[in-house]
């Protein structure tokens, strides 16, 4: 056993953790002043959820990684019945048209969320402790399917891209990968179907100009925010699309005023700080003897990088908008919290590694 702290995510964590604050301030205290005649309000917030998150990493870095192992079936049955208990009116509350949330004072917690790391550890121990991947396929797309009725597409596309990473590094073939894909593109046209305001995502996606002031709208407003950033940015605090064009920059968004704000050198450093915290995570799922701490800390790394991704990927425009957060720099203490946990489990697991 190692005992030393891998020192180097540890930086990175922090580092990206108060970035996150410094422009969680920058890009909000406009909004929160208008709205809550204070400045300080979703700072403050996050700064609750950053110090109780840190303190939970701590304490998690402490706790053996085999304590998951033994318990992965009732975490993810917790998981799953919060998933269905957010679903009830009167239970669980809507925010930005998804019934996802359970309200707490001023506060939410996203089930979502910690069922993302539910399904890791389940998926570690039953790849490590079974040879038919199948079973863990369905279980993924049965907990997609409880996510897609609150509807939230974009943390059920990072759960299933999670889970599909683990099962590929254990050997799911690719022409497995290929019709489960298919089937998604089946279940999406389906979704369209259901609800058309998918449809309208998309095309604004595809040409966003073709309706400015509707489904296009926070594209153009992030574009506009990116393209005047040049090198250096036009300096801390000094972001114009905040200035209710941009609408709640501190969360989805958030990178779009860090590129105008800062530049392509804020850009380099906070894409710095992803690479060394990913690179981290890799080395210590390679260096590990354990097969599911091997697949956990896979899973973990998989999940800050899919997200991160998939987030960056929307603010540019690659891709449809769809509600996912930039680890540790977005507005969210559900998402923060969640994301400090799984660090700690990679932490403990790098005091077990060669």
């Amino acid at each position: 056993m190692n005992k030393k702290v891998d020192w180097l995510l540890v930086l990175s964590i922090i580092l990206l953790s108060v970035f996150g604050l410094i422009m969680i301030y920058s890009a909000s205290y406009i909004w929160s002043e208008y709205k809550f005649n204070s400045p300080y309000k979703f700072v403050r917030n996050q700064a609750i959820f950053f110090i109780i998150g840190l303190i939970i990493m701590f304490f998690i870095s402490k706790v053996s990684y085999t304590y998951y192992y033994k318990y992965s079936k009732q975490i993810l049955m917790l998981c799953i019945i919060l998933l269905i208990l957010v679903l009830i009116p009167g239970i669980g509350t809507v925010r930005n048209g998804s019934r996802s949330w359970f309200g707490i004072g001023s506060f939410g917690i996203q089930p979502s969320e910690f069922t993302k790391l539910g399904l890791i550890i389940f998926t570690s121990k039953y790849v490590t402790t079974h040879k038919k991947l199948l079973p863990a396929m369905l279980m993924t797309l049965f907990v997609f399917a409880i996510i897609m009725l609150q509807p939230d597409f974009g943390t059920g596309t990072i759960i299933v891209m999670t889970i599909f990473g683990i099962l590929f590094i254990n050997g799911m073939k690719m022409s497995l990968i290929i019709k489960l894909g298919l089937v998604g593109i089946s279940g999406v046209v389906g979704l369209i179907l259901v609800a058309p305001y998918r449809l309208s995502r998309i095309l604004s996606f595809l040409n966003p100009w073709s309706d400015p002031l509707g489904s296009g709208f926070q594209i153009i407003q992030s574009l506009y925010a990116i393209g005047p950033g040049g090198l250096f940015g036009l300096g801390l605090g000094n972001s114009i699309q905040k200035h209710f064009y941009l609408p709640e920059p501190q969360t989805d968004f958030i990178f779009s005023i860090i590129s105008e704000e800062f530049g392509f050198v804020g850009i380099l450093i906070v894409a710095c700080l992803f690479i060394i915290l990913i690179y981290s995570g890799i080395r210590i799922a390679l260096q590990t003897t354990d097969k599911f701490a091997k697949n956990m800390a896979f899973g973990i790394t998989f999940g800050v990088a899919f997200q991160a991704l998939l987030n960056l990927m929307v603010v540019v425009g690659l891709i449809p908008v769809t509600g996912v957060t930039l680890p540790f720099l977005s507005y969210g203490g559900s998402s923060l919290l969640i994301t400090m946990t799984s660090m700690g489990i990679l932490l403990n697991i790098s005091r077990y590694t060669r």
